[in-house]
């Protein structure tokens, strides 16, 4: 008895843009692909995706897409249905044709007041296709756990492997897996939860890694700090000055562990640097090197927190992109 779309106002969207809609029972699907004289190229990948929450039930494309067109290009949009009321669920997910069109859609669409009183949520929306795989023996190189995860699962890609900082040849007793997408991550993460696969003649822990953020492209523009990882025991904050000064003037340099910051008073010559010293060799190691992420405010706001708790610790910037560990308790 509730009452559905406004078929005439779908069928007028349709004839107006050219796209096909596509209603199925827990979804209505309009593109994927859109009409060739909108795009033609091959299905746009990570980070093109946007996540829609806070949709009024009994709202749909016809007021959606004249809303998220304007920030691009759509690709498709799925909007989750309901199969026993005949409404929507309240989200849908929306893939643009490029990445600029998703982050564009974000800042126009967030928090945007659809209906009085009715504001829409809209975030880029990450498939994580990464686990945490944690009781790792720490004598295992990147081969070993990549030949061993692949025999006990299918679409494995890479290892994400981090050694210990006084000792190159072990690992910190934990890794990264990362598969070709998020169906077989999920598939490997169902095979190893369930007890009966052993690796190395153990039961190892695992758990979905936090997903990578998209950094934003405007503050990205504008980073002067360089992350410098792999380095040599014996390389200090006097070593590093004088290899990074060759390349313009440093504000100043912070080495922890096995990792450096290095503040560049100007952007150009950060990327220099970055461009001539990355792969390159200091005390024996190769370093590694990319620009610095800047904190968002979520991350602050659990650093605040976290701050209470202990000492102060130089977070002012981190490495993009390392995965993080989860919480060792999830919900």
């Amino acid at each position: 008895s509730t009452k559905g779309p406004d078929e005439a106002k779908i069928k007028a969207l349709l004839e107006r843009t050219g796209y096909t809609l596509d209603v199925t029972t827990g979804q209505r699907k309009y593109g994927g692909p859109p009409p060739d004289t909108v795009y033609s190229g091959v299905q746009p990948g990570i980070g093109t995706e946007v996540f829609v929450g806070k949709i009024p039930r009994d709202l749909y494309e016809d007021e959606l897409v004249p809303l998220f067109e304007k920030a691009g290009p759509i690709w498709d949009l799925r909007l989750m249905m309901d199969p026993l009321s005949g409404q929507n669920r309240g989200y849908a997910f929306i893939t643009f044709c490029s990445k600029d069109a998703a982050q564009e859609a974000v800042k126009l669409c967030d928090n945007y007041e659809i209906r009085p009183g009715k504001h829409l949520g809209v975030c880029i929306s990450v498939a994580n296709n990464r686990l945490f795989v944690g009781s790792i023996p720490k004598n295992k190189t990147k081969e070993n756990i990549l030949e061993e995860f692949g025999k006990v699962t299918e679409g494995l890609v890479d290892v994400i492997l981090y050694h210990q900082p006084d000792d190159k040849k072990k690992n910190r007793g934990f890794c990264f897996l990362e598969y070709e997408d998020h169906k077989s991550a999920a598939q490997a993460r169902r095979r190893l939860m369930s007890g009966k696969v052993k690796v190395w003649g153990n039961v190892v822990t695992v758990e979905w890694a936090d997903p990578v953020e998209e950094p934003d492209p405007e503050v990205m523009a504008k980073v002067k700090v360089l992350f410098v990882r792999n380095l040599a025991t014996t390389v200090t904050e006097e070593i590093l000055e004088k290899s990074f000064s060759e390349f313009g003037k440093l504000e100043r340099v912070k080495k922890l562990k096995d990792y450096a910051f290095v503040h560049f008073e100007d952007r150009g010559a950060a990327v220099k640097a970055m461009n001539e010293m990355n792969g390159k060799e200091i005390e024996g190691e190769e370093i590694e090197i990319v620009l610095a992420k800047p904190p968002d405010k979520k991350r602050k706001e659990r650093q605040a927190a976290r701050q209470a708790s202990r000492s102060t610790a130089y977070e002012d910037y981190y490495y993009y992109p390392p995965p993080r560990m989860p919480p060792p308790i999830r919900g």
